[in-house]
């Protein structure tokens, strides 16, 4: 059979099936089981280092552009560069948040920037997306399921940005649901994985002398070693069972993928982990991207209770309304976006077939449009 690079099958994630997996060290179900449990901790531990490596990088200047802006479309840009430079979304929204509470930003203001911050939050898994660089199908597959996310905030920001600039809506909905919360006091949760892989990352951090760029390489090379082992024993594992358990349980219709999104997001406080965590499993066919997209809409609304926990400690209603502005907004962007999914999942899967033909197309992509163009724009308008 002729070997076309260029083709493209419309179903992103159809299941590679049963296939013979040769190393002998996977026949023994413990080890099997060992070995998924290890590069999943090694997967997670990547992440957060990740995120370290940026924030060791940029915390004090995202912090300074957030602190400066007051016009809503530098805002958005701001909301943009500010979360990927410390790659979470939950660590911008709560700078926001402390902000507003302090009374150096307008809950008017904030808005914008809490919309970047969705775009920004997704370079995450489109990171994670490049460990599969090497293996032609598997990353045709996984970058599409990480970039899908950046086309639905895309699109989002698109479509509710006039709408917040000449309305204020959020603005006016957000104050309004504040008042009704104001007094209930702060709450704290700790997320899981953040507990568990916590040891390690301070080591390394402590190790690395808390140089962001040596943080940075260490955590790249965790990250495409875990990805690289993680795919062949999720296999070897699963083989033909977890899609039949994804199909018929978790993503059996996009209620539940969107309900299972925010539930998880909830509970690790990521949805830069949640999104990042199905990318793998795209890039071993065990998902479609018609079951990633709804499960990343729940992501999104997931993440918001980092924020919000945060403004009820602040006992400040525009820190609370800052926190609902961002719940609206998520759950407004399913409302519009998701009966336009083929917009989305169109220029992922188009992205992902023009992303075979070079692997400097995913990095410029990545450059340009979480960094390059943000920053540029930021210079442009201000």
């Amino acid at each position: 059979m002729e070997n076309n690079e260029n083709s493209f099958p419309e179903d992103l994630g159809k299941p590679l099936g049963r296939q013979p997996i040769e190393k002998k060290w996977l026949d023994n179900p413990f080890v099997k089981l060992l070995a998924f449990m290890l590069l999943l901790y090694m997967f997670f531990l990547s992440i957060g280092l990740i995120g370290s490596a940026f924030k060791f990088f940029g915390k004090d200047l995202a912090s300074q552009l957030i602190a400066t802006t007051s016009n809503p479309f530098v805002g958005l840009l701001i909301g943009v560069l500010a979360t990927s430079l410390i790659q979470s979304s939950s660590t911008t929204t709560s700078l926001v948040v402390g902000l507003v509470g302090a009374g150096a930003l307008s809950v008017q203001n904030a808005i914008p920037i809490i919309m970047g911050a969705n775009i920004g939050t997704s370079v995450t898994n489109t990171l994670v997306s490049v460990g599969h660089l090497t293996r032609k199908e598997e990353f045709k597959r996984a970058f599409a399921a990480s970039t899908v996310h950046d086309f639905f905030n895309i699109v989002v920001v698109i479509i509710l940005f006039p709408i917040q600039y000449f309305t204020n809506i959020l603005g006016h909905v957000s104050e309004f649901l504040s008042n009704q919360f104001l007094n209930i006091g702060g709450l704290k949760f700790s997320s899981p994985i953040k507990i568990i892989t916590a040891p390690a990352q301070h080591f390394i951090e402590h190790l690395a002398g808390e140089s962001g760029i040596i943080i940075l390489i260490i955590a790249l090379v965790l990250l495409f070693t875990a990805l690289k082992f993680l795919v062949t024993t999720l296999k070897a594992i699963f083989a033909g069972k977890l899609e039949l358990f994804f199909d018929k349980y978790i993503f059996k219709t996009p209620i539940r993928g969107i309900i299972f999104g925010m539930i998880i997001t909830a509970l690790v406080q990521s949805s830069s982990i949640t999104t990042s965590m199905v990318v793998p499993l795209a890039g071993a066919g065990l998902l479609t991207l018609e079951q990633i997209f709804p499960y990343t809409l729940g992501a999104n609304i997931g993440t918001t209770i980092t924020a919000f926990l945060a403004s009820l400690a602040t006992n400040n209603v525009h820190a609370i309304a800052v926190a609902f502005a961002h719940l609206a907004f998520n759950i407004l962007g399913v409302v519009f976006v998701y009966p336009l999914k083929t917009i989305p999942i169109s220029l992922a899967r188009l992205l992902a077939k023009y992303s075979l033909k070079s692997k400097l197309i995913p990095l410029l992509y990545i450059l340009i449009v979480f960094f390059g163009l943000p920053i540029t724009l930021i210079y442009i308008t201000r």
